[in-house]
């Protein structure tokens, strides 16, 4: 054979290997392509979650209205401005009870200015008398002027008792009016923001019917101290104490977190057709001077019963029911179930306690179709 038929020979060859080496690589099943992540240290929280939405309310907040029924005179409230403890919101008509109380100072007055005068009078006798007992003795008054003296004197200071008790009468009746004025004004019980006005001037305003609730005349609201509520599911609810920490997520501020202490855990279980059962849960939120919040609000809490800090973890997710994680070997890209001991966990990580080690990869995508033991794999960029 000569050296041109060796060539074609070999080239032929050559060929076919390529061919049965592409027609092999063409067969070959793709990859399954997954998502690792490095098992490392962190710090994992145990920790429970609301059920549904919580609401974030004040500490404080006032529905007020009237405590009598009236013509609205003045109205200084304004929806959206700050009042301080004790201002004006509202006031009925009341000039009746003004007249009223101007009549009862005028009463007042006059009636000290009789006070003084009886007093006076009752000093005056009584002077009087001692000078007639003086004179009796000296022989220089008889017996009936002296009996006469005395007795003006009694006379007198009655009358000034009298009198000065009929002042107190007076500042009584004062006290009486001012506390029916009273009645028609409506004031702050404390310092706030006024969220809504119901009533213009002119109209006329009347107190809630027992068992009937009308909308209030002012809602006043105190942001200055903000809690949430919100439900968590009865199996959960025995492990959540006054005092632990919370941390707090609202749907306004989706990339902040707020610090919250639980201030009160409800003594009963809500029964609410068609729904888990739940036990109410009052958290207390921290650092208001650093946002805005306003009551109603939606907002998620989640209550920490337990940190573990610097410990080995993975995400929870990566996790199997049967306590098992797909190790993936770099080697030859196939992967290992590994039996894990887990500790403390969250919906977020979860305390590794024997099984990996720091530095080793896993399967994150565990819910992709084809995943499990055994199976090559391709690791995600």
């Amino acid at each position: 054979m000569n050296k041109k038929a060796i060539r074609r020979w070999l080239l032929a060859l050559l060929a076919t290997v390529v061919i049965v080496i592409a027609l092999i690589y063409s067969s070959r099943p793709e990859l399954i392509k997954v998502a690792l992540v490095e098992v490392g240290s962190g710090e994992v929280r145990a920790s429970v979650a609301n059920t549904r939405a919580g609401t974030v309310k004040a500490c404080r907040r006032a529905r007020l209205s009237p405590a009598m029924g009236g013509q609205i005179a003045a109205l200084p409230a304004r929806e959206g401005s700050q009042v301080k403890q004790g201002d004006i919101l509202l006031e009925l008509w009341n000039d009746d009870l003004k007249a009223q109380l101007s009549l009862t100072r005028s009463d007042i007055e006059a009636s000290r200015a009789r006070a003084e005068e009886a007093c006076t009078t009752a000093e005056v006798a009584q002077k009087e008398s001692r000078r007639m007992l003086t004179m009796r003795e000296e022989g220089l008054a008889s017996e009936e002027a002296v009996e006469m003296s005395v007795g003006k004197a009694s006379s007198s200071a009655a009358a000034c008792r009298a009198v000065t008790a009929l002042v107190r009468v007076s500042q009584a009746r004062e006290e009486v009016a001012l506390a029916a004025l009273e009645r028609t004004l409506l004031r702050a019980p404390f310092d706030g923001a006024i969220a809504e006005v119901n009533g213009e001037l002119g109209e006329f305003v009347t107190p809630s019917p027992v068992g009937i609730p009308t909308p209030p005349a002012v809602d006043l609201i105190d942001n200055s101290c903000l809690y949430v509520t919100a439900p968590i599911d009865e199996v959960d609810a025995p492990s959540i104490r006054a005092g632990m920490p919370a941390r707090i997520s609202l749907d306004a501020f989706p990339k902040e977190d707020f610090k919250g202490v639980v201030r009160r855990v409800a003594p009963y279980v809500l029964e609410l057709e068609k729904q888990a059962r739940t036990v109410e849960i009052e958290v207390k939120v921290e650092q208001l001077e650093e946002r805005d919040l306003l009551a109603g609000y939606s907002a998620d809490v989640e209550v920490i019963l337990e940190v573990r800090e610097q410990v080995l973890r993975v995400p929870t997710q990566s996790v199997l029911e049967d306590s098992t994680v797909l190790l993936y070997r770099e080697i030859d890209g196939v992967l290992e179930s590994r039996p894990v001991q887990t500790g403390v966990a969250n919906w977020e990580y979860t305390e590794i306690l024997s099984g990996l080690k720091s530095g080793d990869q896993i399967v994150l995508s565990v819910d992709r179709e084809g995943v499990g033991e055994g199976v090559q794999v391709q690791a995600e960029q």
